[in-house]
């Protein structure tokens, strides 16, 4: 008896999920669906005009779109090599040594810490330093944006990574060692391959975070409806054009809003379904 309630409570649990995210997929397409309407999918998706003049409205998601697409690509362009060496260091080359255990520790502290404190940081510390340096004429910027959405990637990732690195066999390694391979073979030919897809997994989970990152950007990105030409020049992500002007939307303008919302929920999707694709391929290699 207690083994079929345990069953149907899994079953349940499990049917939670979809349901929810059926729900956030619907409600959003309803509310949506005046601006669908009003400009058609392909036009919202493809047009970089913001006109909200009463009775001659228009709204494109290009802008929007471009900025996210552009600090999320550079965030991790900057992530990888910072994160990478750090997981293998506390994973691999200090593995249960304190050295390790200290700095794992403090991974894990920035890695928890609210993106509204990197964002006062980023806004007081790392803006003035652009503009000191010349990087940014105003501080804020696709740049600045980036970057310290790279700082908070990289925690995060590298604490995924090292957790995965740890969970290659021991067995291996030491078989390894006793062919005699070199400490750089073993990472390239045994954690590697071992470990490569849940990596991967860290680095998608990563982008996942920054594509949805809102406060942290809305205080260094300058929110500008304009579309990007350089990586110096200020803009909006999808996240932050909602966080910005969702308050004091109404009509038309409160359902392009949404519907931004919903094209960033699809293309959060798309990379993670690219990213599972990618994972399954790797582990039939």
């Amino acid at each position: 008896m207690q083994d079929k309630l345990f069953k149907v409570l899994l079953i349940l649990s499990a049917i939670v999920i979809p349901v929810i995210g059926g729900g956030i997929i619907y409600s959003l397409t309803v509310d949506a669906s005046g601006a669908f309407e009003e400009f058609g999918f392909w036009q919202l998706l493809f047009s970089d005009d913001a006109l909200s003049t009463a009775g001659n409205e228009r709204y494109g998601a290009l802008p929007f779109i471009t900025g996210t697409l552009l600090t999320t690509a550079l965030a991790l362009l900057m992530c990888i090599p910072f994160s990478l060496p750090v997981a293998l260091f506390t994973g691999e080359y200090f593995r249960g040594k304190k050295i390790a255990a200290v700095l794992g520790t403090v991974i894990d502290l920035l890695a928890g810490i609210p993106s509204i404190i990197y964002g006062l940081w980023g806004f007081y510390v790392l803006r003035t330093v652009f503009m000191h340096l010349n990087l940014s004429p105003q501080g804020s910027g696709i740049q600045t944006a980036a970057y310290e959405l790279a700082s908070m990637m990289v925690p995060y990732a590298a604490s995924l990574s090292a957790e995965f690195i740890k969970m290659v066999p021991s067995d291996l390694k030491e078989g390894a060692y006793a062919m005699g391979a070199t400490r750089a073979e073993v990472i390239k030919r045994v954690i590697f391959p071992m470990a490569g897809s849940g990596i991967f997994s860290a680095y998608i989970l990563a982008i996942g975070r920054a594509l949805g990152e809102t406060m942290t950007v809305t205080m260094l990105i300058g929110n500008t409806n304009q579309m990007p030409d350089t990586l110096r020049t200020t803009g909006n992500t999808m996240a932050s054009i909602i966080a910005n002007q969702f308050g004091e939307a109404d009509g038309l303008k409160l359902s392009s809003l949404i519907a931004i919302g919903l094209l960033l929920f699809l293309i959060t999707a798309i990379i993670n379904i690219i990213g599972k694709i990618l994972i399954r391929r790797a582990r039939h290699v």
